[in-house]
């Protein structure tokens, strides 16, 4: 299981670093803990693993102040479960579940745990986000998602993509853009 920690925390620390995210910005995760394992996603729930993984990143977020938001499986809609000072700040309305390893998912169960004030919204817009065995979380990032090229290529046996945002270009080919902003 140490594999999986180090991985997650080289995971975390790349896309915080290529990322360029700053205190306060949010990190999107979404997590199968079956695909980790070597199984099929939302087949073997390993709360174990969810817990030992989610652990490791946040360890990684609280560090730099960056916020973890932990995606629920399909069953819960691929809610989003995050601290209830971000939803307050971020003005997002909370719904009411619990999410459990097999409503929910192992990881968002693990980080609803983990969390001093845990609350569940239906949607968030990340500023970054790992995807850990093919969760699709997408539907949480700010546009424009660029992917990322991390060293770690997968946690476990499960798959691992990542994606920073950045701010939209507009204007034409007389624009000038804001190379921090790329």
């Amino acid at each position: 299981m140490n594999d999986y920690i180090s991985a997650a925390k080289i995971a975390a620390s790349e896309i915080v670093e290529i990322g360029k995210l700053k205190k306060g910005q949010i990190l999107v995760v979404g997590c199968s803990t079956s695909e980790i394992t070597g199984n099929r996603i939302g087949t073997q729930s390993v709360p174990e693993v969810a817990e030992s993984v989610c652990k490791a990143i946040k360890d990684v977020l609280d560090d730099k102040g960056i916020y973890l938001a932990a995606q629920c499986c399909e069953h819960l809609n691929r809610a989003i479960i995050i601290e209830r000072e971000l939803a307050d700040r971020l003005g997002i309305d909370t719904v009411n579940v619990v999410p459990q390893p097999k409503a929910g998912g192992s990881f968002a169960t693990a980080a609803y745990k983990l969390f001093s004030d845990p609350v569940a919204v239906e949607n968030i817009r990340a500023d970054a986000g790992l995807d850990i065995g093919q969760t699709l979380i997408g539907m949480h990032l700010k546009p424009v998602a660029v992917p990322v090229r991390l060293s770690v290529k997968a946690i476990g046996d499960a798959i691992l993509t990542a994606a920073r945002t950045r701010a939209k270009f507009i204007g034409g080919q007389r624009a000038v853009y804001d190379e921090e902003l790329m």
